[in-house]
Order: C-alpha cells, then structure tokens, then sequence
C-alpha cells in the first residue's frame, strides 16, 4: 500500500517532470547563447550529467550516507 508521501508524489509527478525539463531547456539556450555550432547532445549529456551530481549533492546533504530511504 502506498504511503501518503508516494501518493502525493505521484499526483505532482507530472509538474517535476516539467520543472526538470523546463531547467534543461534553460541551461541548453545558454550553452546556444554562448556556445556557436554547439554540439547539443552533447551539451545535453553534460547539463543532464551536472544536474545529477547537483541531486547527488542535495541528497548527500539531507540523508548523509544513509542514502536509502523507505
């Protein structure tokens, strides 16, 4: 049975996933603003890529190494 939390998270599930693409699509026009002939999958790759580590980091700081949460 799913808990409260699960539950709300899936019905905001939706509004992340477009936050999220919403910061990619952000930080891919400053790398064309900045960047000519940019290869975008490969600017891509590297916005998703420090995105995690930055998640990584949010995590590491609320959980510590205790990283799994039930």
């Amino acid at each position: 049975m799913p808990t409260i939390e699960q539950e709300e998270l899936e019905a905001q599930r939706h509004h992340l996933e477009r936050d999220i693409r919403s910061l990619v699509e952000k930080y891919r026009a400053i790398f064309d603003w900045n960047v000519p002939d940019i290869d975008q999958a490969r600017a891509d790759k590297l916005i998703l890529d420090d995105m995690r580590k930055a998640i990584d980091g949010i995590e590491q700081e609320r959980f510590g190494a205790d990283r799994a949460i039930v």
